[in-house]
């Protein structure tokens, strides 16, 4: 089985690069993937599987059931779209100014789609079923996973897989791990309420420029000095606003950034160490403040048992040739969603673009992949999938 797995992924590889060139050149932004939702239904309808649209907003849902009885296995692709101008020469860039592929979702959904369509045409011979879910969404929190799951994706599964094609590793690469492997992803947003003025006379004033500048160095003490050193964390300050004339003392600065962590009580330390120094900072200064902290995804756990036989089935596809545990990484993922509710297990399948020194990473304008990385995906969850059966 496992030879004919590989088989027919090889002999529609082809077709798997020009799906993925397709949706390449017509990506759509988060929460608003309706023409990519319905290309994905089509390419099921077109092969008689059994799919379902609308799943927890935009998301899919095919089925793929084999004749003999067995586990349920779900693998999950997602297909959303960034707000970035692509710079690429590609001959396949974007066609949407301001919209591209940035991060590899256009190569995820490639990988799934047609491993659906090997699966379907071995199902005489397969054991179980196969739930492929193809989710909206993952860039933008609250995120498409939460919803699908809500509206039954998991429904009877017994295990999930997923990958992100992962550009900063090499083609041959899979790095996986047991426990954590992406972080909690939060996010806050603080406006400082000074008192404005004039240039000249800042004794009259509250400055929220100076205010906010002492918050910012002030926040930077948390990870260093409330934050226990075994652990690791981030606070990141992404932005700080206060535009005004040059003789003119800021009325109010606002400020946002993010914040990311492996573990929950980290995570919990960490909103509330922001909102204690940012109401002492505008204590302090005589000043009022804003302050809103929003919780993203929380952090990507894997299933000790899952992500062992997972590396194990790895190693039995030559195209793998680095089989090694990965380093945690503070990017997230709502693929954590699923984790919570399913065992199972995510992985990184290297996609670094061959003849290049440096890879431009995830989100850059510049951003591609090896497009061999998505066969070797597609042999990884499929294989994962078959054997899961055992």
């Amino acid at each position: 089985m496992k030879q004919k797995l590989f088989a027919l992924l090889e002999r529609d590889y082809e077709e798997m690069i020009d799906i993925r060139r397709y949706l390449h050149q017509n990506p759509e932004l988060s929460f608003q993937e309706i023409k990519t939702a319905a290309y994905i239904v089509n390419f099921y309808k077109q092969l008689g599987i059994e799919v379902k649209s609308g799943v927890g907003g935009n998301g899919v849902v095919a089925k793929i059931k084999g004749e003999k009885p067995g586990k349920t296995v779900a693998l999950r692709a997602d297909f959303d779209a960034l707000p970035i101008q692509e710079e690429t020469n590609l001959p396949y860039k974007s066609l949407f100014p301001g919209v591209m592929h940035a991060c590899g979702h256009d190569g995820h959904t490639a990988t799934l789609l047609i491993l659906g369509k090997v699966l379907h045409e071995l199902r005489t011979e397969l054991e179980g079923e196969y739930v492929l879910i193809h989710q909206h969404a993952e860039e933008l929190a609250p995120g498409g996973a939460i919803e699908m799951i809500k509206d039954g994706c998991l429904e009877g599964v017994d295990v999930i897989y997923g990958t992100h094609l992962w550009a900063s590793l090499p083609y041959g690469a899979i790095h996986y791990r047991t426990g954590p492997i992406m972080a909690a992803a939060d996010r806050f947003e603080v406006v400082i309420k000074g008192y404005g003025g004039h240039g000249a006379q800042p004794h009259k004033t509250k400055d929220a420029i100076v205010i906010g500048s002492q918050l910012v160095i002030n926040l930077q003490q948390i990870v260093s000095r409330r934050v226990d050193p075994i652990e690791s964390a981030v606070l990141t300050i992404g932005g700080f606003v206060a535009d005004n004339a040059f003789n003119v003392i800021a009325d109010s600065a606002k400020i946002w950034g993010t914040v990311r962590s492996f573990n929950e009580d980290v995570r919990d330390l960490l909103e509330e160490e922001i909102g204690r120094i940012t109401k002492g900072t505008c204590i302090a200064a005589d000043c009022d403040f804003d302050l809103k902290y929003e919780r993203g995804y929380p952090a990507v756990v894997n299933h000790r048992d899952e992500t062992e036989f997972l590396a194990r089935c790895a190693k039995e596809i030559p195209e793998n040739t680095e089989i090694q545990i990965a380093n945690p990484d503070m990017t997230g993922e709502d693929f954590a969603y699923y984790l919570q509710h399913v065992k199972g297990t995510f992985f990184f399948t290297g996609a670094m673009p061959e003849n290049v020194e440096k890879p431009y990473p995830h989100h850059h304008p510049k951003f591609d992949i090896n497009e061999k990385s998505m066969l070797a995906a597609a042999k990884t969850l499929g294989l994962a999938a078959l054997k899961s059966q055992d």
